[in-house]
This record gives structure tokens, sequence and C-alpha cells, in this order.
């Protein structure tokens, strides 16, 4: 390939992939085989920027992608001017619940904020004082005041006045606390006072625990809950797209968690969450608003534990009938990711080779021929076919280049014939056998 990579995306790309995890930036430079995926989700992201709101399952056998798939598409959407966030379900971070894991998923989705200018996230503090700023200037200039005067004490509540104004206008459920809390934020952004700017951010975050200590903090009576949070990213989309945005991506990844949670009514309590977003989006109740999700095929399509087990969502998530491996639909909201073929690795293993090279400031001897060789070596291993992934392809390759830049003396021809392969699959199965409580 052509190398145009900027050194902290080499580095992060070397880095990441060698310890099993997707890079937070530069995965454009490593992606093959997704153009008719991509051009799908570009398309979808038009229909978002024009007002209209979208969900989409991401689905897919565990290392076939779907991490990555999710950060390519957050790559797509900044350069459309989308905010992004990406949060991982976990079994402290859900959708519904009662006991606080969902707001703790709300705050994730908070920190992880990006724009194209901060890609590895914590970009809310940027983009509200990029929005103080922008009401700022708009009251000087209703006001005619001249903008070397506009910050000063005098003007404070006709801002303030602005500031609820267009929270107002933006915001449908919390927006006076909403509105008083970025008010804070200005008030503490304009005299220099961290601690107020901290307390405003950590409420708008979700993470005061009791009204008590958000009152004495910012006066406020209310916090985000499990119950609101929903609301409050309604609300921040509406604000993202007041400031010129496209609108809010936010993807959720592992979703796998939800199908492990033990209990049967929680389980249906999440979907019915999910569910509660994917009319929200089709009906049209939110605007420029893109929610991704995405798990296994467990996950979906099993019809004790998954989304099918869920009547309403399963006749909505329904794979097209008239689909195959031929003709696919990618219009529709599950695409399933079908697994990268040879030649498609192949391609990605010597774009790896070049970015290593090139992080290291080396050229190692490792030739296409090589290549090739390590692929067959890996695919014609035993159980290759059943547990062979695409993550522990790339590890493999990646472990071998860095001894060999280690061990400028070592036979690589050696290193790929010792190669071995092993069932690197989360253990599913023994779920199924959790009694239900």
């Amino acid at each position: 390939m052509a190398l145009k990579i900027k050194p902290k995306e080499a580095t992060a790309i070397i880095n990441s992939l060698t310890g099993g995890v997707v890079p937070r930036i530069g995965v454009q430079h490593i992606t093959v085989g997704r153009d008719l995926e991509i051009e799908s989700f570009t398309a979808a992201l038009n229909d978002v920027q024009n007002g209209h709101s979208m969900v989409k399952f991401w689905i897919g056998d565990f290392g076939s992608g779907k991490s990555f798939m999710l950060h390519l598409l957050n790559t797509v959407a900044t350069k459309q001017k989308f905010v992004v966030s990406n949060a991982d379900f976990t079994p402290d971070n859900r959708l519904y619940s009662n006991d606080g894991k969902a707001v703790t998923l709300y705050s994730a989705i908070m920190d992880n904020i990006a724009i194209q200018i901060k890609p590895e996230g914590g970009a809310l503090p940027t983009l509200l004082d990029k929005w103080i700023e922008q009401v700022v200037l708009k009251t000087a200039q209703v006001h005619n005041i001249q903008i070397t005067e506009i910050r000063d004490d005098r003007y404070f509540l006709l801002i303030q006045e602005n500031i609820m104004q267009t929270v107002n206008e933006v915001t449908e459920t919390g927006g006076f606390d909403f509105g008083v809390v970025v008010i804070k934020y200005y008030e503490g952004y304009i005299k220099n006072d961290e601690h107020l700017r901290r307390s405003a951010l950590k409420w708008l975050k979700g993470e005061y625990r009791t009204k008590i200590e958000a009152r004495q903090d910012l006066g406020v009576r209310e916090i985000i809950t499990d119950l609101n949070y929903y609301d409050m990213l309604k609300n921040f989309c509406s604000l993202f797209v007041s400031m010129g945005y496209s609108g809010f991506m936010i993807n959720l990844d592992e979703a796998v968690n939800l199908y492990k949670i033990s209990t049967s009514t929680m389980r249906a309590k999440n979907y019915e969450k999910i569910l509660t977003i994917f009319n929200d989006c089709f009906q049209g109740k939110v605007s420029n608003l893109f929610i991704n999700f995405a798990g296994t095929k467990e996950f979906l399509e099993n019809e004790r534990r998954g989304l099918f087990s869920y009547d309403a969502l399963k006749t909505r998530l329904e794979t097209n009938k008239f689909e195959t491996l031929e003709l696919r639909d990618l219009a529709q909201p599950v695409i399933k990711l079908i697994p990268l073929n040879h030649n498609e690795i192949f391609v990605l293993l010597k774009n790896l080779k070049e970015i290593f090279d090139f992080n290291f400031g080396i050229n190692l001897n490792i030739t296409e021929q090589d290549i090739q060789l390590f692929m067959e070596e890996m695919f014609n291993k035993p159980g290759a076919d059943e547990f062979l992934t695409p993550r522990e392809v790339i590890r493999d390759f990646l472990n071998i280049l860095s001894i060999l830049r280690q061990n400028p003396d070592a036979d690589k021809r050696l290193l790929i014939s010792s190669i071995e392969i092993s069932d690197e699959r989360p253990e599913l199965l023994a779920i199924d056998s959790i009694e239900e409580l």
C-alpha cells in the first residue's frame, strides 16, 4: 500500500493488535474486504445527517471483526462531522437496571465521546467549551456588544439567559436541570473555577450517585439515573446538532453480556429497552441519532436467551428471507459480517508488515512468499476451520515479526512452522444450564 500513516497511528495499530484488541485510531489503514458494508453505512449516515435516526446490529462470531468494524465506523462518521462514542456492555454495564448499571453505561458513553480532532475520546469538555463560545459570540452579536467585553461580569446574566434559552430549544426531558448545570459549567469556565467546572462535568457525565451531593455542589435537585439517562443522550444529540454537527453515533459492543444476564426478567427489560430505542429511531421520535450494537449470533438468534426470545424484536430483526451469501441486503437492521477470505487476509498481513516496519524504522526480511507460507501453516492446522479467527492470525503474525525484530538471527521458517492454534472462543454453552431465577 502507499503508506500515508501518522507515527501515532502506526504505534496504536501495532500495540493494540499485538494485545488482541482493536486500535482506537488508524483502523482505516488496515481495512480490507469491507467495502460493501462501508458503502451501505455511509448511505445510512447521510440519512441520519438529514434528520432520520438509525439502529444497526453487527453480528459475527468471536474474533470475526465486530469491534474492528465499530472503530472503522467511527472513522467514517467523524469525517462526516458526527460526534461518536463507544462503550462495551459488561456485567456492570447494561441498558436497563435498577441498581446503577444503566447509568454506568451512560457514563462510559460520555467518557468516550470523540470528534475528528479528538478521535481517542474525552471530547465532552471540548464540545461544551465550543458550544458556550458559540452562545457567547451570538449574544455579543445580537446585543451589539464588543467581543472583548462580552465576558465581563456585567453581561453574565445575559449570557445565562441565552444559555438557558438555547438549552430549552434543544432539550425535551430534564432540560431545566441540564441548563442550570451548563450555566454552572460556564460560570466555572469564565471565572476559572476548576472545581465548579469539574462538578458540572461530573453531573453531565452521570457520575453523581446522590441528589444531596449534587445539590451541595451545584444547587440542582435532580441527577442522571437509570431511568432518565436515555433522555439525556437524546438531549446531547440535539445539542450537538445545534452546534453544527451531523448527529450523534453511539456504538455498543460486547452485547453478548446482555445474553449472559442470568434472570429472564432482567434480560427481557434490557431487550425491551432495545425495542424502545429501535422504535424511537425508525418511527421518527428522535432525530440525528445512530446506534450500533455488536454481538454474536447467539445474542441475536438464540430463542431462549437472545434477542429472538423477545417476540417484538424477532419480528423486526429477522433476516431478509431472500438474502444469500451472493445476494446481500445491507440496508436491513442486521448486518452479518462475513469472514475475510484468504486473499483479503493476505493483503491485511502485507499492510501490517509495512506498518510494523514504519513503526520501528526497519525493513524486516519478510517476503510475500513468507506471508503465504505463514498463512498455509495457520490454515492447514487441525481445527483451523472451526477455531481460527482473524484476531489470532494477526496476533501470531505480529508476534513473529516482533521476535525477528529483536532477534535478527532467528530462523523465520522455524518460527512459522512452530505455530499452534487453540480455541479462544468464550464458553457460552454452559450458560443455558444456569437456573432461571
